[in-house]
């Protein structure tokens, strides 16, 4: 992949949620999500670990709950309008790409990113969960959430929406997964889910190792 393919991609990725930023913020995050969201987030407490890093924040959604929960957010994402209403909230969030995060060296005691990995290519995603552990701290927790499938593929798909341009996917089977997130740091936890959808969900809690 050339780099203007890489950046026509991320452009279409920031037209589509520039465009559905706002039916995002009213729309319910699964119960399954949610409910490993709160034993996270008691992990993180137990842990005493304050500041958190979301990677592809949209419009605040698991954002303020993490901030409602005490801890300090720090959230980024590629699309400007969904770093705006992050900022409505009262959120910490800027303008970012995983493969370029804007922070130094172990600066967040925890790291969150959920449905957003699979906007990387295969070939990119080496450097995005490089970028992602940089920025944590050694032993700091992990948690990531992908669509998975028997079948990998990646592929441009367009939504039956107005939102905007067809958005790149990247689907990846478990094994081919687990694989990837153990070159990068220690999988303490793995579990999937169907959430009555044609893929399922993948879930993992990582613990840095650096």
């Amino acid at each position: 992949m050339t780099d203007d393919q890489r950046a026509q991609r991320e452009q279409d990725l920031i037209a589509y949620y520039n465009n559905e930023a706002p039916a995002r913020v009213g729309r319910e995050l699964p119960d399954e999500r949610v409910a490993r969201r709160t034993a996270y987030l008691q992990q993180l407490d137990r842990e005493s670990r304050r500041s958190v890093l979301e990677i592809g924040c949209g419009p605040g959604r698991d954002g303020q709950a993490i901030s409602d929960a005490g801890f300090d957010y720090t959230g980024v994402d590629l699309a400007p309008a969904s770093v705006d209403t992050c900022r409505s909230l009262g959120l910490d969030a800027r303008v970012a790409s995983v493969l370029e995060l804007p922070f130094e060296d172990a600066t967040f005691d925890a790291g969150w990113t959920m449905s957003t990995l699979l906007h990387i290519a295969n070939e990119d995603l080496d450097q995005a969960l490089s970028e992602i552990t940089r920025v944590l701290r050694p032993g700091a927790p992990l948690a990531i959430g992908l669509w998975g499938a028997s079948d990998p593929t990646e592929q441009a798909w367009q939504d039956n929406t107005d939102f905007g341009p067809a958005r790149f996917f990247s689907i990846r089977t478990d094994p081919t997964l687990r694989k990837t997130l153990r070159l990068h740091a220690d999988l303490e936890l793995w579990q999937t889910w169907n959430d009555d959808q044609a893929m399922h969900y993948q879930w993992a809690v990582l613990r840095t190792t650096r």
